[in-house]
């Protein structure tokens, strides 16, 4: 430790030293046992900034890539056509659904039961009577003012039968419509009984539309269905038939998706390639010629070395051996390109092979979806994590070094500056100490020392 001098001239002036001065250049080297612990801290600080967005990309990559491994993923989704949307349409496509080719015919579409009441010149006409609808009895009491075409309709809705029913009014008058809630023969009305209006006389039911199923052929199989939305004709899939036209074939493709294929590979790439330039990016020194936080460090060479393997590993899957053959490549720096050619390519002549090479226990996919299971922020066996725990528990013996430090310079601080300040107390007094002695030798011996006196 160096050492301190004190300037206060001479010793009979009076002067005395600052002592605020005195305090901060004794402690300066005292402070100094600090220094390589905040620069330490600092430096484990700068790497956990690092570590973090090195998980966070990690992270990123584990996500794109259970796009491309999960059974219900992108590999799974489906597509379809139609060759005459007049008539049919494609609804949906789920993963239960295979690609193939279908041909459907329709015969007739399905329809819905209704009937409706004759017309009633007064829609406020007070009835009476009942009327049985679906095996429901609807008793209409005359007595009561409020019984109208809207309150039974009303009635009718509320019990819960199956029925909608409504009041439709033109010029010619109101009438009760109902409409059966179950397409197909199956929702066939059955209306019976007798109502009639205070003026307005015997009102009457007709059908309007009777219930019929839907007649359709699907690869030559003739079905029928009790609504025009068809979803148990073929596994998966889901269409709409919108017109009839018996003897006209109709052509429905049903293709994977490769499309989302491409882009969900797309994002893998682009999430691998964030991994691999966060790790290049701390190979080298920065603009100031200082090596980068993790320049070095154990964890990166980990993480580099394990997923950089798992590229050109995993076993093969029918035609499908590497990579390269999805389209991937290798640049010089450790990223990744990806032709779109080529995997389209694949995806039509080798879907399944893909999907296995992506899927298969064992496959390339599988081995570095468990590789980077390992790397990341995971705990407890994470690569990031562990490295983020170990820097937190130096962090943490640091800040408590520091602040030790810190509480103990204070009270020597306090100490210093009451020693010091009395110190500089005597000090200042030493001449009106001498003066004094002076003054007593004077009345002693009677020589005054003053020349002027």
């Amino acid at each position: 430790m160096g050492t301190v001098g004190l300037s206060f001239g001479s010793a009979t002036s009076g002067q005395g030293f600052d002592v605020a001065s005195t305090v901060t250049q004794v402690q300066a080297s005292e402070q100094a046992i600090e220094t390589p612990w905040k620069n330490q801290l600092t430096a484990l600080q700068a790497q956990d900034t690092v570590l973090s967005t090195l998980g966070s990309d990690l992270a990123t990559l584990t996500t794109s890539l259970q796009a491309l491994t999960d059974f219900d993923g992108v590999f799974s989704e489906k597509q379809g056509s139609s060759s005459n949307t007049d008539l049919l349409s494609l609804t949906s496509a789920s993963v239960a659904a295979s690609a193939g080719s279908h041909t459907i015919v329709v015969n007739s579409l399905a329809q819905t039961s209704s009937e409706s009441s004759s017309a009633v010149t007064d829609a406020n006409d007070t009835l009476s009577g009942s009327l049985t609808i679906q095996g429901h009895t609807f008793s209409v009491d005359s007595a009561d003012n409020d019984t109208t075409l809207a309150s039974l309709a009303f009635a009718i809705n509320s019990a819960d039968i199956g029925v909608n029913a409504n009041v439709i009014t033109d010029s010619t008058g109101s009438r009760l419509s109902l409409v059966s809630g179950t397409s197909g023969t199956a929702g066939q009305l059955s209306v019976s009984g007798s109502i009639s209006g205070a003026s307005s006389g015997s009102i009457s039911f007709s059908s309007s539309q009777d219930g019929k199923d839907a007649s359709l052929t699907v690869d030559g199989v003739a079905i029928t269905s009790s609504s025009n939305t068809v979803s148990d004709a073929i596994p998966g899939v889901t269409f709409q038939l919108l017109g009839a036209a018996p003897g006209t074939p109709i052509q429905v493709e049903i293709t994977n998706d490769n499309t989302d294929i491409g882009t969900a590979m797309s994002k893998f790439v682009t999430a691998y390639n964030a991994v691999i330039n966060d790790i290049n990016g701390q190979e080298k020194d920065d603009s100031s010629g200082n090596a980068e936080p993790l320049f070095g460090n154990p964890t990166l060479a980990l993480i580099q070395s394990q997923i950089a393997g798992s590229l050109f590993g995993g076993a093969a899957s029918g035609a499908i051996s590497n990579i390269t053959q999805l389209g991937i490549g290798l640049n010089d720096d450790g990223t990744l390109t990806l032709d779109a050619d080529t995997l389209n390519s694949a995806l039509n002549s080798n879907f399944s092979d893909m999907t296995g090479f992506l899927q298969n226990s064992g496959s390339f996919g599988q081995t570095l979806a468990s590789s980077l299971n390992n790397l990341g922020t995971q705990a407890p066996n994470g690569a990031v994590y562990l490295a983020q725990q170990q820097n937190t528990a130096q962090e943490a013996a640091l800040k408590t070094s520091i602040s030790n430090e810190d509480t103990l310079l204070t009270a020597q601080k306090v100490q210093l500056t009451d020693e010091l300040n009395t110190a500089n107390q005597v000090l200042q007094s030493i001449p009106s100490q001498l003066n004094q002695v002076n003054e007593m030798y004077s009345a002693i011996t009677g020589y005054n020392q003053d020349p002027n006196g």
